[in-house]
């Protein structure tokens, strides 16, 4: 019945639950991971950073078997089609999509590599420096330090990739008119 309401008022179910929750929790996670990385709060550290690590895996295996607008083949393009929508829609003049725009397929696709990333580095850092985690005794304590600097380094790029996704998603809700961070807590976004 939700559905027919928002449909008679011009808007349509676009993003699932499980999107959703993974998006505003990996948001959280991430933050906390980010922030807290202080000696003392290490273990609030370690956690934030296996949860981000398990919901990128799950996000990856929905983005195979969810549905349409959460899978990959709806939504990664080729390179070029990605850097001309970018360049469209600085210009005002890109294409409106119902899922993620190559733009936003793009960015997707970044984030998911550079977190794993961020939870591998952190991981043999963790494993080594500490001699604790999954990775534990499999590397050596300086090695695990020296690492340190690898996985920071990982960490800021996501940060500036994180970035780079709220200003996208501000501009394309100005340029389209559509409020992008209220359809990822409703799910309905206007229809095309």
């Amino acid at each position: 019945m939700a559905g027919t309401n928002r449909s008679a008022a011009g808007e349509v179910y676009v993003w699932d639950p499980f999107v959703r929750v993974f998006h505003w929790t990996l948001v959280v996670a991430f933050t906390v991971a980010y922030v807290l990385t202080e000696e003392d709060v290490l273990t609030v550290h370690v956690w934030a950073g296996y949860l981000v690590g398990a919901l990128v895996l799950a996000r990856v295996i929905w983005g195979f078997v969810g549905p349409d607008h959460a899978r990959f083949s709806d939504f990664v393009y080729a390179p070029g089609a990605s850097l001309r929508y970018v360049r469209d829609l600085v210009l005002f003049k890109a294409e409106r999509h119902l899922g993620h725009s190559p733009g936003g397929g793009a960015m997707i696709v970044a984030l998911l590599i550079f977190l794993a990333a961020t939870v591998i580095t952190g991981l043999i850092v963790y494993g080594g420096d500490q001699q604790a985690g999954p990775l534990a005794g499999m590397f050596s304590k300086d090695f695990g330090e020296s690492f340190e600097e690898v996985h920071e380094l990982i960490a800021n790029i996501t940060l500036a990739l994180v970035i780079a996704h709220i200003a996208a998603v501000v501009l394309a809700s100005f340029v389209f008119r559509e409020n992008l961070p209220r359809a990822m807590v409703t799910g309905y976004k206007r229809e095309l």
